[in-house]
């Protein structure tokens, strides 16, 4: 990933350095292991601990010959460490190595996000409760629907990152694994201890069952989960920008004092930040498909995987925390203007009220069809701009006949399209947070 779209705490996880330095561990744990079980001289892991380490443009130089990453490494480990370094890898192959230091580094790399998804979740939450009793206009289709609370879109992003939450934290686990079980996955040259050995020093758990590699559905789990958190946020700044137009601008990313928004238009503030989230989602979701097209490998292993995840693994947690770190400073800082809420809220003269109008007049045993008719003509009367819907509904003997003016104050109250939201609070963020 390129280092526009990098945070350093999840590009050192990703980065050559700290691939080899987990693969070294992996190794050498191995080797403290098959020691402990008599396999290999105490004193050689000893020295191979003391001593084992590489230069990377050596292992480079070294994989240009032999035209194999692993061998390469070890011979470049080896070359610091001696004869003893003999003992390491024994009995395992190179997938031993590579697949547990990858489950190690998912589980680091997983730990990281999840944490950025709680910093998210707090700044979302944060900003529901801010706004839990401002009256907005909510919209279907574009268009004018009902009013709402706007608290409850922050709301509904909060149980978005709170189920995506939990998607990914299981997708961490099941992806989280090592397998050290030699050729074929048959332990014939490793014991099973090793394995067990080195996965609960590594903080990982070991797979129950492997070929040569761990099973690929496992990661691509993860990438779906991944996906599915990227697009949640998507959805999430696709309302944004639709708040930010200048014919609505309810809501507005903030602008820094010094910022620019167009070479040409000086006026111009975009929602830049945003849109820059929804290129984002879709390179993380492009990341799914070919996780998929991994599961199906040959027999108990090719390498058809590797190349690819060599690239998507990286990419996809390197940008995903990218985005839960612009997507937290996106929300914690948006400004919002009830001031507009109201105006657009009032704009269409009262509109909105036509499904109460309908409801009142079925309740005086009106068929709902009759009931439609009269709140839609009046409604159509308003969109032609002849009045407001309170005072066409006035005029009309047909509602008049029916409808005294208490019960129209009632219909056309605010009060109703906002009196569940404490219920709905308590259910997204618990009773004592209603």
């Amino acid at each position: 990933m390129i280092p526009r779209y990098s945070r350093p705490e999840m590009a050192t996880i990703w980065s050559e350095e700290n691939r080899l330095r987990t693969v070294l561990e992996v190794e050498l744990l191995a080797c403290e292991a098959m020691a402990e079980l008599g396999q290999v001289p105490a004193e050689a892991a000893r020295i191979c601990r003391e001593k084992a380490d590489f230069d990377i443009d050596r292992v480079r130089e070294l994989d240009a010959v032999l035209k194999h990453d692993v061998i390469a490494f070890l011979t470049a480990v080896n070359e610091k460490i001696g004869p003893e370094g003999r003992f390491l890898h024994k009995g395992m192959t190179s997938s031993d190595v590579l697949d547990t230091a990858t489950g190690a580094q998912i589980r680091a790399a997983g730990d990281l996000l999840l944490s950025s998804v709680d910093t998210a979740m707090q700044a979302v939450k944060a900003r529901a409760f801010e706004s839990k009793h401002l009256v907005s206009m909510g919209r279907t289709h574009g268009i004018h629907a009902e009013p709402m609370a706007f608290g409850m879109k922050f709301a509904g992003w909060y149980d978005d990152l709170r189920r995506g939450r939990i998607r990914l934290a299981a997708a961490v686990d099941e992806a989280a694994v090592g397998a050290i079980s030699g050729a074929v996955g048959t332990y014939a040259w490793v014991d099973p201890a090793v394995e067990l050995y080195v996965c609960e020093r590594l903080g990982i758990e070991a797979a129950p069952i492997t070929t040569q590699v761990v099973p690929r559905c496992r990661h691509a789990a993860l990438f779906s989960a991944m996906a599915l958190l990227a697009s949640a946020m998507e959805r999430m700044v696709v309302e944004i920008r639709h708040l930010q137009r200048s014919e609505v601008r309810e809501a507005e990313e903030a602008f820094a004092k010094g910022q620019k928004g167009s070479s040409a238009m000086p006026h111009k503030r975009n929602p830049v930040l945003s849109e820059n989230l929804t290129g984002l989602a879709r390179v993380v979701r492009s990341y799914a498909v070919p996780a998929m097209e991994n599961v199906a490998l040959w027999h108990e292993r090719d390498i058809s995987h590797s190349s690819v995840e060599r690239m998507i693994l990286p990419d996809a947690f390197i940008t995903l925390h990218f985005m839960l770190y612009r997507f937290t400073g996106l929300v914690t800082d948006l400004t919002l203007y009830p001031e507009n809420m109201t105006r657009n809220l009032e704009s269409l003269g009262g509109i909105f009220f036509s499904q109460r109008l309908l409801l009142a007049l079925v309740d005086t045993g009106l068929s709902r069809e009759a009931a439609y008719d009269i709140a839609q003509r009046n409604a159509m009367r308003v969109w032609a701009g002849e009045g407001t819907m309170r005072q066409l509904v006035d005029a009309d003997n047909d509602v008049a006949s029916r409808l005294d003016s208490t019960t129209l104050d009632e219909v056309f109250s605010l009060d109703a399209y906002v009196r569940n939201v404490d219920l709905i609070f308590g259910r997204v963020f618990g009773e004592n947070n209603a």
